[in-house]
């Protein structure tokens, strides 16, 4: 594990830690909320048997990285990446994110270009625009997301289980496509963030990416799942196709908002498909 100074709070430095595993062309892997690093288990060993060099923050706030108040906006949390990037040297990157991950890889090319990538990926798009509105009614508004801020502040382990089974559906998968002990460990590093950045990053959903989109110009991956209860499949990924009709895209049949766990097979054989031939 390593880990590079990104900011200060008060008299502490903000520290976001990585693992950086294997070798060959990287693979930066950049989770959803409220999990971390460890969330991308299912797809560390295909990667690496495949010959990748995997690289997995932990989003400040998360993990072991720091636990700061501030920070938690679109420009600051794609200025940790780019710092992590430019810390590692790395360049031919293949940045994936997954759920708020694809707002950090959106806003990430629009503010500092495609030089160092070589290739994007959105799994479960948080893209173009989760906000509601007439193109997307499936959306959130203001209301829905000081909601779920108050269920978090009100009691974030018993807000954390329910969403636990939306996350998954559990009332689908578990016991078949998903265990009740990866149930538990999910849940575990899920309750093991800050309790604040948990709270704030909800905030993030109100965020808009149509103008990061445009200046995507490297092969990009579009994956979502069909029954995706937290970002549905006509709001978020079908519209980021539409925003991006060059990307690949693959829609995962049956899969939940967290089909990489559900799914692995299936994410991982689309996943390594492009990363081998992105163009």
């Amino acid at each position: 594990m390593g880990s590079i100074t990104v900011d200060e709070e008060g008299s502490a430095p903000i520290q976001l830690s990585y693992e950086d595993q294997g070798s060959g062309e990287p693979v930066v892997l950049l989770s959803g909320w409220p999990f971390d690093a460890r969330s991308w288990e299912p797809q560390l060993l295909p990667l690496l048997e495949a010959g990748y060099r995997v690289i997995r923050p932990d989003r400040r706030g998360f993990g072991r990285s720091s636990a700061p108040t501030t920070g938690f906006d679109f420009d600051t949390l794609s200025g940790d990446v780019d710092a992590l990037l430019r810390a590692l040297d790395v360049t031919g990157v293949n940045l994936i994110g997954f759920s708020l991950g694809t707002g950090e890889v959106a806003r990430y090319v629009g503010r500092f270009g495609t030089t160092r990538l070589r290739s994007v990926a959105f799994l479960e798009s948080l893209t173009p625009s989760f906000a509601k509105s007439d193109d997307n009614p499936n959306g959130v508004d203001p209301a829905g997301v000081t909601g779920v801020q108050d269920a978090i502040a009100a009691d974030r382990f018993a807000w954390l289980t329910g969403m636990m089974n939306n996350f998954l559906n559990l009332d689908d998968y578990e016991g078949t496509l998903v265990s009740e002990d990866t149930v538990r460990w999910m849940w575990s590093t899920a309750a093991d963030s800050s309790p604040y950045a948990t709270w704030a990053c909800p905030r993030l959903w109100l965020e808009g990416f149509h103008a990061d989109l445009q200046r995507v110009d490297v092969p990009a991956l579009i994956m979502h799942g069909t029954a995706d209860r937290i970002l549905s499949l006509d709001g978020q990924g079908r519209r980021a196709h539409e925003a991006l009709p060059a990307a690949r895209y693959v829609e995962i049949e049956g899969g939940p908002h967290i089909n990489p766990v559900t799914h692995a097979p299936e994410v991982n054989r689309e996943l390594l498909r492009f990363l081998s031939d992105p163009a």
